[in-house]
């Protein structure tokens, strides 16, 4: 007697880290029930996957939907038609919202936002500061929290961790990964004065500058070594900070963003001015091209979008008066494509790092593989499809993208989230499929 499925992706080219096979996988009340040869068994629904390459869900895991405070330029239904567009199946979103997420009243507000309104599946991070840094331990067990997030130097929000005392305190607290945002607080301010009142983007990277970054990861890695914790150092910027972590993989795991591996000054701040300031910055080339290699290595474990859209008008006020970010969750997969496609790296390896990787280091449960008793996630590419990214096509509320023309060859063709087929050919087809994630315990 033949097997009988929901849903039957047949003749796919299945990725995971390890390969790629042409297969069908059988799915089953939102699971993977089967991986195989299923031409003889029944299906409610085919999906025809011929040519496709069939990729474990994208999980992203950096984003900032702005929700709540901030819903004039982003919130959690269009941040999360943007990441459903754009071929991603799960995001974990940041605490530096208004209110900041700090206590469980507000993580729990969060969930209750976004369910019935999310495209893909969901989690939040609780901030952490110095008047809640003793109740972490508790509030990073809380049902649909990824964990802790800790600013070392202030960005976009109200969060801020800037003393080591209270770093220790934090990791003494809790048990889960922690994700770290380094630049040192202390030399942020030092340098904030030789900007003066108006001056050019260009002198982003100058203020904060790549010993910023540095000095406040040299920090953390000492905290994570009396504490005996670990942590995950949030968009990477520099060359010395990727040869320092290197050797330091017993304490800390390591993310890049799309837009460090893409854009580089000073072109990028002369062509998009305040529209490519983000925190850390954006810098040269050298620095550009030792992320490269520190993805080649293995150093980098995962890249996440850093998604922070403001508005144009909030953009276009003149340096240094504009807030920092640029929107990603939508880009994330056709610009990492687009460098699998110039060779930067394997397909193989784009999937360790956005699928299984941001799964195992949150412990995220029956995420991030493609194997039967999993969730059926998956984001479905056409690795030969050309496109041109438009502001027009960019579903968050700011509406536009640094990538605004350029030319990109893979695309997300479709996404689903738990068996759920969210969006496929281009059109959103279910907004409301999201669920909160679930998290297995320490990591």
């Amino acid at each position: 007697m033949s097997e009988t499925y929901d849903q039957v992706i047949k003749g796919g080219t299945l990725v995971r880290p390890e390969g790629q096979t042409i297969t069908d996988i059988g799915i089953r009340d939102g699971k993977i029930a089967a991986i195989g040869d299923l031409s003889g068994a029944k299906a409610a629904q085919i999906f025809d996957a011929k040519n496709l390459h069939v990729l474990p869900g994208v999980i992203d895991s950096q984003v900032h939907m702005r929700e709540p405070g901030n819903e004039h330029k982003e919130d959690l239904e269009t941040g999360m038609r943007g990441a459903i567009a754009g071929g991603i199946t799960a995001v974990c979103e940041m605490p530096n919202t208004s209110p900041a997420t700090k206590d469980a009243a507000a993580l729990a507000d969060k969930i209750e936002r976004g369910l019935g309104r999310a495209g893909c599946d969901f989690g939040f991070f609780i901030g952490a500061a110095a008047d809640n840094a003793d109740q972490l331990g508790s509030l990073e067990t809380l049902p649909g929290c990824v964990g802790v997030k800790i600013f070392m130097g202030s960005s976009t929000g109200s969060l801020l961790v800037a003393d080591d005392p209270t770093l220790e305190r934090i990791f003494r607290a809790t048990k889960r990964r922690i994700a770290v945002h380094c630049e040192d607080e202390n030399r942020l301010i030092e340098r904030r004065g030789m900007l003066g009142d108006s001056c050019s983007p260009t002198q982003h990277p100058v203020w904060r500058d790549k010993e910023s970054a540095i000095l406040a990861t040299k920090r953390l890695l000492a905290v994570l070594e009396r504490t005996n914790r670990i942590a995950h150092v949030l968009h990477i910027t520099t060359g010395e900070e990727i040869e320092f972590l290197s050797t330091k993989k017993r304490w800390a795991s390591v993310e890049c963003t799309p837009q460090h591996l893409t854009l580089h000054g000073p072109e990028c701040y002369e062509r998009l001015g305040t529209y490519a300031q983000m925190n850390p910055p954006i810098r040269g080339l050298a620095e550009q091209q030792a992320l490269w290699q520190g993805v080649a290595d293995g150093v980098v474990d995962v890249i996440g979008s850093d998604h922070a859209p403001h508005t144009k008008e909030e953009k276009d006020r003149g340096y240094p008066n504009t807030p920092a970010g640029m929107p990603g969750v939508q880009t994330l997969v056709p610009i990492m494509l687009n460098h699998v496609h110039q060779g930067h790296l394997s397909l193989e390896r784009f999937v360790t790092m956005v699928s299984r990787n941001p799964a195992k280091l949150y412990k995220m449960e029956k995420k991030g593989e493609v194997s039967p008793g999993y969730d059926a996630d998956f984001t479905i590419v056409d690795l030969k499809e050309e496109k041109m990214i438009e502001n027009s096509w960019i579903e968050s509320r700011c509406g536009w993208t640094p990538y605004d023309g350029m030319k990109v060859t893979g695309w997300a063709m479709a996404t689903i989230v738990r068996g759920r087929v969210v969006m496929q050919d281009g059109e959103i087809l279910l907004k409301d499929t999201g669920r909160p994630l679930s998290f297995g315990g320490a990591s």
